[in-house]
């Protein structure tokens, strides 16, 4: 999952990327409108972290005018604001803009890691908190992976792929497409990392379960011999 958070407070914003790459996000990092307005109109992500007492640029006086401005061109990127302003205008005011979900800091990073999986399950159109396919089970919220009943373990990117592949199950990801799920800016991404981590799931899982198609990207498919 690549996320933007965009955040001024450079301890606040440090210390939130640290936690959530932790987590397995690839995560980059703005500080003011200007840069938050200019990277949402290039580059795409899969939720934001949007702080709204930001530093003005010209057209924006705040987080709330660039949300507004994702919006008002009907881009659908989820959105979740993270904010000290905690009065209820305030909180009508960001969810009618089109935020997805509204956290007052401080926060748990609990919270905040169960909100963030909250609000892509609903852009996604699962109800369910588990994605499975093929006997295969990825629980976001505990971390975990079984196959057919018994624990798998992963690292933190490998996770992360995995977890890519099962949210689309059938669709075919390009080798770009993983990358931008598993590092942010900044980060080294050695040339072959993305094959690297399908040999290693395959091996966890089954040779046949992540598939690919030559040139074009990786999906998965069904296993053969029944397990």
């Amino acid at each position: 999952m690549r996320l933007l958070l965009v955040e001024d407070d450079r301890m606040i914003g440090g210390t939130l990327r640290q936690a959530l790459r932790l987590e397995g996000y690839a995560v980059d990092w703005v500080y003011d409108t200007a840069a938050a307005a200019a990277t949402l109109a290039s580059e795409r992500f899969d939720l934001v972290l949007l702080d709204l007492g930001l530093p003005p640029s010209p057209r924006h006086a705040n987080g709330l005018d660039v949300l507004r401005e994702l919006r008002s061109r009907h881009d659908s990127t989820s959105v979740i604001v993270l904010t000290a302003r905690d009065a209820l205008e305030d909180r009508v005011a960001g969810l009618d803009a089109g935020a997805d979900d509204y956290l007052v800091k401080p926060f748990e990073l609990d919270e905040l890691n169960a909100r963030i999986r909250a609000v892509l399950r609903r852009h996604a159109g699962r109800a369910a908190p588990r994605l499975e396919h093929e006997g295969v089970t990825l629980d976001p919220a505990t971390r975990q992976v079984t196959r057919d009943g018994e624990p798998v373990l992963l690292s933190a990117r490998e996770f992360a792929l995995l977890e890519a592949l099962m949210q689309r199950p059938g669709a075919i990801l390009s080798r770009a497409q993983l990358e931008d799920r598993l590092y942010g800016w900044g980060e080294e991404v050695e040339s072959n990392a993305v094959s690297v981590y399908i040999h290693q799931l395959r091996r966890k899982l089954g040779a046949d379960f992540i598939q690919n198609m030559r040139g074009v990207g990786y999906f998965l498919g069904k296993r053969s011999g029944g397990g």
